[in-house]
């Protein structure tokens, strides 16, 4: 076969052609230039023209074609924009979710099958599996990588059967220490690389100062929420039915100014997500004080101690219909059913007891335990065994 692998400058998309090529195949790498501006990014220099210099180097020191295309403009447009229009709603997008399902698994890989690849392959910590179902159709699987510290298959959560139809994760039978090693017994410039970190294909910024250029600060308050707040002891109501129940248990707590102490500023709401302790600028605490909720009209930030507090936990969650993706259709719910599965709302969180519920109204997951810092705009993804078989973002 012919296989273009998306040679992204790292140890694992480098260990992923040399195994494609030991398999006989005809391996091309293709670089893809996401981003141009070196000016929001943490490092002294632009990331993407080093990571480019050491696919090139992957490429010559395996002797395989080597391209790189500029996909810039079209990753502003569905990624970046995303980005800024879903914090400035109050939400917290996952670009490198986006990222897979728009640019490496869509355009990247219709630039690859116009190149008259059949495949393509990436350096994801994730397995793929396939089997004919009773009407002679393939179904394939996306199952979590060997490696459970690396596992990537979250970030893979929107694929669709056509892209998985169309996809390989050569290095998702391996371990990192294993593909590192593989990578130095080859003499790879990339082995000991550090993994990239912050937003896909740019580089680690600061968010705050990358989310600037184009919401504009504006000066708000923090607000300190105790715990012997009325809303935390309030007794759940008797409920007529279990829609009724889960409808409750997803919704968050508003919360006003005059619940609780006015204790500092900030320099606007939409630079924070639900969770987040670090940036805050704020003292006199025994515990760090971690965000549980957002105003976003009034533009205050609402925060309580310590990393078990309250006001951080749900039980359930809520998905809108249309945001609701199965990469099994063939094990989607209908209205009034519900299926027991495993289930997490961020990358490298373990996997949790969870059932999921179909509703005209909506689609909520409700987990055995409570969740700290369920933020909108995320995706939940769920799993049956080691099989992730559907997404949603969380509303």
């Amino acid at each position: 076969m012919k296989i273009v692998v998306g040679l992204s400058g790292g140890v694992d998309s480098s260990v992923a052609a040399y195994l494609l090529q030991q398999q006989g195949h005809e391996v091309v790498g293709l670089f893809m230039r996401n981003w141009n501006d070196a000016s929001v990014t943490l490092e002294d220099e632009c990331p993407w023209i080093e990571d480019s210099n050491d696919a090139l180097m992957v490429a010559q020191k395996l002797g395989i074609p080597f391209q790189v295309i500029d996909m810039s403009d079209l990753y502003k447009e569905r990624i970046v924009d995303y980005m800024f229009n879903e914090y400035e709603k109050g939400r917290t997008p996952n670009p490198d979710v986006l990222c897979n399902r728009e640019v490496k698994f869509d355009v990247f890989l219709e630039t690859a099958l116009s190149l008259g690849a059949d495949k393509v392959a990436t350096g994801h910590y994730a397995r793929l599996n396939s089997f004919t179902n009773e009407d002679g159709e393939e179904i394939y699987q996306l199952l979590a990588g060997k490696d459970h510290n690396k596992d990537q298959s979250y970030f893979l959560c929107q694929l669709s059967q056509k892209q998985l139809s169309k996809a390989l994760f050569p290095i998702g039978e391996l371990t990192k220490p294993e593909v590192r090693e593989i990578a130095k017994e080859l003499g790879l410039v990339t082995a000991d690389k550090k993994d990239s970190q912050g937003l896909c294909f740019i580089g680690k910024v600061s968010l705050p100062e990358f989310l600037k250029q184009q919401l504009q600060p504006k000066e708000g308050e923090i607000v300190e929420i105790f715990s012997d707040f009325d809303g935390f002891s309030q007794q759940p109501p008797a409920f007529s039915s279990k829609l009724e129940e889960l409808q409750y248990l997803s919704s968050k707590i508003k919360y006003h100014k005059t619940d609780g102490k006015v204790i500092g500023k900030h320099q606007g709401a939409q630079y924070y997500t639900i969770g987040q302790s670090k940036g805050l600028g704020i003292g006199g605490h025994k515990e760090s004080c971690f965000i549980i909720s957002r105003d976003m009209e009034h533009n205050i930030i609402f925060v309580g101690e310590g990393r078990n507090f309250p006001g951080l936990f749900r039980k359930a969650l809520k998905i809108e219909n249309d945001d609701v993706h199965w990469i099994r259709e063939d094990l989607k719910l209908k209205n009034g059913e519900s299926m027991e599965v495993m289930a997490r709302i961020r990358y490298r969180q373990p996997l949790e007891k969870a059932i999921l519920y179909q509703f005209e109204e909506g689609f909520f997951i409700e987990f055995e335990n409570p969740q700290s810092a369920i933020a909108e705009g995320q995706f939940a993804a769920w799993y049956l065994d080691e099989e992730l078989i559907g997404s949603g973002v969380i509303s």
